[in-house]
């Protein structure tokens, strides 16, 4: 029997070949000069596939870390305030997403990360592109200051992350939510509207 050459059709492992490609390209090259047509000629698909399986490139870089939440949908709630108590709503938020089951997802990504300099660069990417980058955009914050506001409210919510929820470390895991937001929010407001003055 001849095997027939050619792009492979929507079998069960098409799907698998995709991300096995898309995680390999957006690690080495970044999620901005990641194509979907180069994802799809390095897994031997056409690119109509990939927009059948999920949509948009974003779609398919949130799956390829099987990031529990969608960026585009969580932020827009969290900065719809402007930048007036974004500290309480962004903690509101972080605390409610990885209180609920997801955090467990999220919890087993950053273990990952940790171990796998691999999902390292997919998940730094990740926050880089699709979170940190629509917050700025959202916010209009001063692009000279916006990369260091950012990258100190990430390693807030990092440190919150690894302490209650990977760590576990008491009295913090145990905490009431609101406690936890009340406690945390004026921080993160802090690195967003504060002065970074010394």
């Amino acid at each position: 029997m001849i095997k027939r050459s050619g792009r492979r059709r929507g079998s069960p492992d098409t799907r698998e070949s995709i991300l096995d490609a898309a995680r390999r390209l957006f690690a080495d090259k970044g999620f901005d000069a990641t194509t979907v047509r180069a994802i799809a000629a390095d897994a031997g698909v056409d690119p109509a596939m990939i927009h059948h399986f999920w949509g948009t490139k974003e779609e398919l870089f949130r799956a390829t870390l099987q990031f529990p939440i969608d960026p585009a949908t969580e932020i827009p709630e969290i900065t719809a305030g402007g930048k007036d108590e974004i500290g309480v709503r962004l903690a509101r938020t972080f605390v409610r997403i990885w209180d609920s089951p997801v955090g467990t997802t999220g919890a087993a990504l950053i273990r990952s990360a940790m171990s796998n300099d691999w999902t390292l660069r997919l998940m730094r990417e990740f926050l880089t592109t699709q979170i940190l980058r629509r917050v700025v955009a959202e916010l209009d914050l001063d692009p000279k200051e916006a990369p260091l506001r950012v990258s100190l409210v990430a390693s807030q919510l990092a440190g919150l992350a690894m302490m209650r929820y990977i760590i576990k470390l008491e009295p913090l895991a145990s905490l009431p939510s609101d406690q936890v937001v009340t406690l945390v929010g004026p921080t993160i407001q802090r690195y967003v509207t504060g002065s970074l003055e010394a």
